[in-house]
């Protein structure tokens, strides 16, 4: 199962294969149930996670106990919390696994350990973080500055697999939309889809 993780470090690294073996072993791999909560909203995280299997889902919950889906955390993706910017450290969303999930986990507070082990570690973190972040600002730019109908089609093309692995009231939630509007919108969509195969 590492070796998800192995061919994910490959795209940011000239190590060869070997090197990367070395790099990983000893990585802790841990399977988690479906249902389990890896982190509660308002606890101060300890722990970063790396998606070998499964699904997790970043939410929050507001004053008015109402659910908000930030994201959806599968396959080759990094799951970490970034809130040193914030005072107590406190975490403002929970984490939650929505299928059976293999997982890597990393202890934040023997990270730099680690990385005076093994120092092309760092840089090889660093360059995953950053290709992280900046396809989350992308994401994000896009996603304010269009419709829940363009959501929905960006969705469409860049991660059907959450259609059929969801909820629809989550997904509805992470679009911004209502379900009921959800449901229209793929309405529309699977008429139009049939037109144009007409």
């Amino acid at each position: 199962m590492k070796e998800v993780l192995i061919q994910y470090m490959k795209r940011f690294s000239d190590l060869s294969e070997s090197e990367l073996e070395e790099l990983t072993d000893g990585v802790p791999v841990t399977t988690f149930e479906k249902g389990t909560i890896l982190l509660h909203q308002g606890d101060v995280p300890d722990t970063c996670y790396f998606v070998l299997k499964g699904c997790v889902r970043q939410y929050a919950v507001d004053e008015n106990g109402t659910e908000h889906t930030v994201n959806f955390f599968t396959e080759e993706q990094s799951v970490t919390i970034f809130n040193q910017h914030s005072q107590d450290k406190s975490s403002k969303y929970s984490l939650s696994c929505l299928e059976d999930c293999i997982l890597v986990v990393g202890d934040l507070a023997t990270e730099q350990e680690a990385y005076d082990t093994h120092p092309v570690l760092e840089e090889l973190t660093r360059t995953m973080m950053e290709a992280d972040m900046g396809a989350m600002r992308d994401e994000f730019s896009a996603f304010i500055s269009s419709t829940p109908e363009e959501r929905y089609h960006a969705l469409m093309e860049k991660r059907p697999d959450l259609l059929h692995r969801v909820p629809q009231y989550q997904l509805a939630s992470y679009l911004g939309i209502k379900p009921e509007s959800l449901s229209r919108i793929k309405k529309r969509s699977e008429a139009s889809h049939l037109k144009i195969v007409d």
